[in-house]
């Protein structure tokens, strides 16, 4: 087995909050919440690290617009589970160096009698090869 390959790198977006309506209850259904979502995009840094250049690596930016879209305008999903899978998608679908993606996407004020700071799910898919 050699040495890790230092290329390989991963890109984080923390706390990314989007208002939607997403869950089970019709409470969730009708009321905007806030979600909060991380997200870890697997990625060869390689190129990007040499040239200091966008056009070398993944723009998180545009991913982030995609994620927000999918949360804030697509239909609405009854389980974090559903989400966190869709995020995935278009995630790895986003940039083609995408090699992983890791979302997680938390409910800051789940409806739950405990007092909780926020429930949620973390889920990763890899691009079929």
């Amino acid at each position: 087995m050699g040495a890790p390959d230092p290329a390989r790198g991963r890109i984080e977006v923390r706390g990314l909050r989007v208002v939607a309506t997403h869950g089970v209850l019709a409470e969730e259904q009708a009321r905007p919440q806030p979600f909060e979502i991380d997200v870890d995009l697997d990625v060869d840094l390689a190129s990007a690290a040499a040239s200091d250049d966008l056009a070398e690596t993944v723009d998180y930016g545009a991913v982030v617009d995609r994620l927000v879209a999918v949360v804030a305008e697509g239909p609405q999903r009854h389980l974090l589970e559903s989400l966190a899978d869709e995020l995935c998608r278009v995630a790895l679908a986003a940039d083609d160096r995408v090699t992983a993606a890791t979302i997680a996407v938390r409910k800051v004020r789940p409806p739950v009698a405990a007092d909780v700071a926020t429930v949620g799910v973390r889920m990763t898919r890899s691009r079929s090869r």
